[in-house]
Formats: C-alpha cells, sequence, structure tokens
C-alpha cells in the first residue's frame, strides 16, 4: 500500500494595488485599491493612507472602507490646497498589513476669484445700483461678495462696501448713504480662502442738489377763506425748512406775496388760506425751501364764493374774464331785502304782471338745494337780484362765455340752436339723464332743472333739459338762454339754444362779475 500525505500552505498577508487619484479639487480627492488575493486570510480592515512624505501606513492618516476583498473606493478629504500627497491602498488580515503600490496627487491649487462689475444704474442724489458677475471662484467658495466704493480711485471694502451673500455668479448691490453731486469709484469684489479679488472699475456722479418738487393741493374755497395744501415729492437732497402755499389776484404768487408757512419736512402739509374777498379770483402755489432755494407747484385758479341777502352761498367759477356763479340763483328776497312774492298756483303765475318767484313743483326740499329758484322776468327787471358787484348776464355776456368756449364769431348773435360743444362744456357731468351729461370743462355745472311755462304756468322737463335767463329784452320779450340733454330724437345735445319768449315764462339765475 502506497500512502500519500497532503500538506497545507500557511496563510500570509494580502496583495493589492493602488488606485489613481481622480476627482482632484483644492481639499479632496478620490482614490482606493484593488486586493487581489486576501493571502489565505479574511481582509479585516483595508483603506487609504496618505501623507505629504513617500511611503504612508496606517501609522498616518487613513481611510478606513471595511473588511472586504477585491476593488474600494476611497474619498480623501481635509487636504491642503496646492499639496502633492503620496497614497497607498492597505489591506489588514490575521497575518499583518499588507500596501499597495504607492501614486501621488496634487491638489489643486487656490487661486483669487475673476469678475466683472455691473454698469452703474438708478443714480439717485444719495443712492445707485451696481453689483458684479462672478464667472470663476479660483477653484475654491466664495465666502463674500459685493461692491466697494470710494471718492477715490482703487476702492477695497476697506472702503464703504455691500455685502450681497456668497456663491458665484450675478449680483445686485445697493448702494445708499452717497452724498449729491459726488463722483464715486465702484468695484465689485469676491472673497475666497485666497484672498479678495476686485472687478473693473467704473465710475458715476450722484445727482446734485435741487429745489424741493412739490405740487399744489385742490383747493376748496368758501366766502372769504379756502383750504388748499401742498405734496413735497422730492426733497432735493436737502432738509426742507420752509413750506406753505402763497397766493395773489395776480399770476404765479410767490413767497413775497401773501402765505402761510406750515413747519418744514418733506411730508404733504394742508394750508387755511384767510382774509379773502368773497367773490373773487385768486391764484395759488404751494411753495417748498430748502438750502438750494424755493421751489413752486403748479399754479391753481379759484374763486371764492358769494353769499346773497338770504344767506345762501354759492360757487364761483372764472371763465375766460368773466366770473360766474356756479350755482343757480336762490334767493327769495331781493338785494335791497325786500321779499319777493311766491306765488304757487299756475293760473295766478300765468296772469302775472309783477316780479315773483317759486321752486320746480312748488317742492322747495327737493329743488331748491339742487337747482334753486325759477324767476320770471319782472323779477329781472328789477335789477336787485344779484348780491352787491353782481349782475343778471346780458345777452353780451352770455356770447363773451360762448365766444371763449370756441363758438364762431358768426353763430353768437344767431338764433336756436347754436355752436359746437360749447353746451357740452356748460353741463354738468352728473345729474343728467344717462348718457347725456356733459363735460363740464367751463365749469358752468349747468343742470336739467326744468321751467316754468309762462301762458300756462304748468311746469315742465325736470331732468331733461335747463333754462336761464338774460337780463336782455324788447318790450315784449327776453333773451334766454337753453340747454338739453337730447334732441327729440334722442340724440345727444351738446349745441346752445339761444331765443326771447314772454315775461311770464319761469327760468333760473345765474349771476356774474
Amino acid at each position: 500500500m502506497i500512502i500519500f500525505n497532503s500538506c497545507k500552505k500557511n496563510p500570509g498577508i494580502p496583495t493589492l494595488t493602488t488606485s489613481d487619484a481622480t476627482n482632484i479639487t483644492v481639499t479632496s480627492l478620490t482614490s482606493g485599491g484593488n486586493i487581489t488575493n486576501d493571502g489565505g486570510s479574511m481582509v479585516t480592515a483595508s483603506g487609504i493612507c496618505y501623507g505629504t512624505t513617500t511611503g504612508p501606513t496606517t501609522s498616518d492618516t487613513h481611510t478606513t472602507d471595511g473588511s472586504l476583498s477585491g476593488s474600494f473606493v476611497s474619498k480623501i478629504t481635509g487636504l491642503t490646497q496646492n499639496t502633492m500627497y503620496y497614497i497607498r491602498a492597505y489591506a489588514t488580515n490575521n497575518v499583518g498589513t499588507a500596501y499597495g503600490n504607492e501614486v501621488t496627487a496634487t491638489t489643486s491649487p487656490v487661486s483669487l476669484a475673476s469678475l466683472t462689475t455691473t454698469a452703474i444704474s438708478l443714480i439717485t442724489m444719495n443712492s445707485a445700483v451696481s453689483g458684479g458677475d462672478i464667472s470663476s471662484g479660483g477653484n475654491d467658495s466664495i465666502t463674500g461678495r459685493g461692491v466697494c466704493w470710494a471718492i477715490a480711485t482703487g476702492p477695497t471694502t476697506a472702503n464703504d462696501k455691500t455685502t450681497d451673500g456668497v456663491g458665484t455668479g450675478n449680483f445686485v448691490s445697493n448702494l445708499t448713504g452717497l452724498l449729491p453731486g459726488v463722483i464715486y469709484y465702484v468695484r465689485a469684489y469676491a472673497t475666497n480662502s485666497a484672498g479678495t479679488a476686485y472687478g473693473d472699475e467704473l465710475s458715476f456722479t450722484t445727482l446734485p442738489l435741487t429745489v424741493p418738487t412739490v405740487t399744489t393741493a385742490i383747493v376748496t374755497p368758501g366766502l372769504t377763506s379756502a383750504v388748499t395744501g401742498g405734496n413735497i415729492t422730492v426733497d432735493g437732497g436737502s432738509p426742507v425748512t420752509d413750506k406753505g402755499v402763497c397766493w395773489a389776484t395776480t399770476t404765479n404768487p410767490s413767497i413775497t406775496d401773501s402765505k402761510t408757512s406750515n413747519g418744514t419736512g418733506s411730508d404733504s402739509f394742508i394750508s387755511n388760506i384767510t382774509v379773502l374777498t368773497s367773490g373773487t379770483t385768486y391764484y395759488v402755489r404751494a411753495y417748498a425751501t430748502n438750502s438750494q432755494g424755493t421751489a413752486y407747484g403748479n399754479q391753481i385758479i379759484f374763486s371764492t364764493k358769494i353769499a346773497d341777502v338770504d344767506g345762501n352761498t354759492y360757487k364761483t367759477v372764472t371763465i375766460g374774464t368773466q366770473i360766474w356763479m356756479a350755482e343757480n340763483l336762490k334767493t327769495t328776497k331781493f338785494n335791497d331785502i325786500t321779499l319777493i312774492p311766491l306765488v304757487t298756483d299756475n293760473t295766478a303765475w300765468g296772469a302775472l304782471t309783477s316780479a315773483a318767484y317759486c321752486w320746480y313743483a312748488n317742492d322747495q326740499t327737493t329743488n331748491k338745494p339742487i337747482y334753486g329758484a325759477i324767476y320770471n322776468f319782472y323779477t329781472v327787471k328789477t335789477g336787485k337780484l344779484c348780491p352787491a358787484g353782481w349782475h343778471v348776464p346780458t345777452d353780451a355776456d352770455y356770447q363773451t362765455l360762448e365766444q371763449f368756449l370756441g363758438m364762431d364769431l358768426s353763430q353768437l348773435s344767431a338764433y336756436e340752436w347754436r355752436g359746437t360743444d360749447q353746451g357740452a362744456q356748460m353741463k354738468n357731468t352728473t345729474g343728467w339723464a344717462t348718457g347725456m351729461n356733459g363735460t363740464n370743462t367751463s365749469g358752468w355745472s349747468a343742470l336739467p332743472g326744468g321751467y316754468r311755462y309762462g301762458p300756462s304756468g304748468v311746469f315742465n322737463d325736470i331732468g331733461q333739459l335747463g333754462y336761464w335767463w338774460t337780463s336782455s329784452a324788447d318790450p315784449i320779450n327776453a333773451f334766454y338762454r337753453r340747454l338739453d340733454g337730447a334732441d327729440s330724437t334722442g340724440v345727444v345735445m351738446n349745441k346752445i339754444y339761444r331765443s326771447g319768449v314772454v315775461y311770464t315764462g319761469g327760468k333760473y339765475i345765474r349771476c356774474v362779475k
């Protein structure tokens, strides 16, 4: 018998190779290894060891990538930029630790960022907008960015600057706290671990100091006073030291005329104008003063109200060279304080040969505040209806108004419907039937109060049309003006009707100055 004795080989250390470095950055890289033979004993640890000198071992810095055989990948972090490292894979079993071949890799260097400065825009007296575009971070994270500026060239982050976040790409910077009328130099900046880089240098000049910008508020007139004010939209870069309104009876009033003084600061303000004359045209402008001078707002023309002997007050409006009531007369007394007879009966009205008044449909409560009183022409003939200094307009007064509103000269003395849109200019923007309101660009504010028919005393057409007496007449008929909402076919009527009628007709009155 032949007996064969087998023998068993003793275990050894593993066999492995080191992978070349890849994904190299400023502070990290990727390597690994391939364990081709575990040496006959299970691998208990593997990874990469590395250092800045040759022959790194597990006594140096190393990774631990588990117990395995075959290939593995290791991510190395926390490295120093622009440094060469020696790298070896290792594998450990119960016999010992084996190392792969040594490879080297150099981490990427950090450089300053690359960037440009954004063109300056939205320049004011004390602010502007710029920014930058960081095209490269220099192989590192951008930890700070913005723009810096100064009144000398070469501004740095030691000067005034914005702080506009981190990272590459575009950013916008708001420059504030600037001085008016000054040249500034601006550069974008970006900071990484290598330092701070600057973009191209740009310059701009802030807007200079100016006088303020102010607008005049709408005027609300009274009899001998008015309320207006102003709004300062720009202070001119210098504190407003005085503000208010100035007024006069001539155009373009200034602070050498009558004025209010409403304090300092650039907020809006209200001004109370007093000691005015009733029924007078005034010109008013807001003003604001700073270190650069005094600026004025838009001019507003207004007329104070007037009052009759009954105590009724009336809005007035300046149209061309005339001042008109902007409401119909409401007085129940002549201006010598004698009473005007109130006649309500239709038959009695038609038979009158003397002065009388009434309210439309004898409804004073409803119609007095809207339309005023209706008078016959005998009342006009007394010459005692209007407040002192005012009069019932003549036919020529109405022609002056119509000519100012654009009526052709050849039509002024014509009868019946005349002109183009002069009636629309006189009709109020509300109060007429739907679609029949006027533009009221004249401010005359006519409303459709109807009329009282002379021969019969019957009330007609409220809401549809209105009649107004002139003081011009022949022995039988008196001239009047009429405005309609629409003609008989429903077409909107924007012309003015001129004709004459018997004295018993009942119509409204406007006074003129």
